[in-house]
């Protein structure tokens, strides 16, 4: 109970590893797990408070940004790296703000591009078992301490989510997006599936098992794209945000 308050009045400490934890329960975990005394789950709610109430804030002013997600295991050289690279710079040349899960991999290229032409880099990292550190190409890091607010900032701010080769964490991304679009609890932002021959099994199975099965329809789905040009991604968003009045200005522009 003392360590759970600590943990409230104390949002900026250093978050425990689950390895350091010496057989005592994940606090993520031990909350999921089911319920605990009243006293436990006020204070809980109230840490969850604070971690959406500092999203906020330090999320407020980033501008119109864009969400790249991507797996963390695809370091510098390997071909989806290289294509995070050349999306972030894409991206923030368009006048758009990158925001990433703020570890390596992917989400590293993404911010690189970003911020080698000069445009905002922004990372959501998660205290994970296994430490995750920011990448180091990023001019804010914001540390979430439980996915579900994470996951809430990384689509709150963002006009269009771009999905890269990942793992299950990626899939559960990309889907919390496509489902909050599909129910309407979201505006019909673009969701760009890039690395085609890496994600064609899941549109094949969109396309001959969903589809197909009636569980949706493919109108229901007209805003997943599929492509591996960064420029047509970039067009692709510029449209819907354009669509709904945003104006953005471009970083290669002059100022007239």
């Amino acid at each position: 109970m003392l360590s759970l308050w600590q943990e409230v009045f104390k949002p900026h400490s250093k978050i425990k590893r689950l390895g350091q934890l010496k057989g005592k329960k994940h606090s993520e975990a031990a909350y999921l797990a089911g319920r605990h005394s009243r006293v436990e789950e006020v204070l809980r709610l109230f840490r969850i408070f604070i971690e959406f109430l500092r999203g906020t804030r330090a999320l407020h002013r980033i501008g119109p940004a864009v969400t790249v997600f991507g797996s963390a295991r695809f370091n510098e050289g390997h071909p989806y790296y290289e294509l995070g690279l050349q999306v972030g710079k894409a991206l923030a040349e368009a006048g758009y703000t990158v925001i990433t899960g703020g570890g390596p991999g992917i989400m590293e290229a993404a911010n690189r591009g970003a911020q080698a032409v000069g445009g905002k880099s922004i990372g959501c990292t998660i205290a994970l078992p296994r430490e995750q550190n920011p990448n180091r190409y990023l001019d804010q890091v914001i540390n979430f301490y439980y996915f579900f607010v994470r996951k809430v900032m990384l689509v709150k701010y963002s006009y269009a989510f771009i999905i890269l080769p990942g793992g299950l964490g990626t899939l559960d991304e990309m889907s919390e997006a496509i489902t909050l679009i599909q129910t309407g609890k979201l505006y019909d932002f673009p969701v760009i599936l890039m690395g085609k021959d890496y994600w064609n099994g899941f549109s094949n199975w969109l396309q001959d098992t969903v589809i197909q099965a009636g569980a949706t329809t493919k109108a229901e789905l007209h805003f997943v794209h599929f492509t591996d040009d960064p420029q047509e991604a970039v067009k692709l968003i510029k449209k819907a945000t354009e669509g709904i009045g945003l104006n953005l200005i471009a970083l290669n522009s002059t100022p007239k």
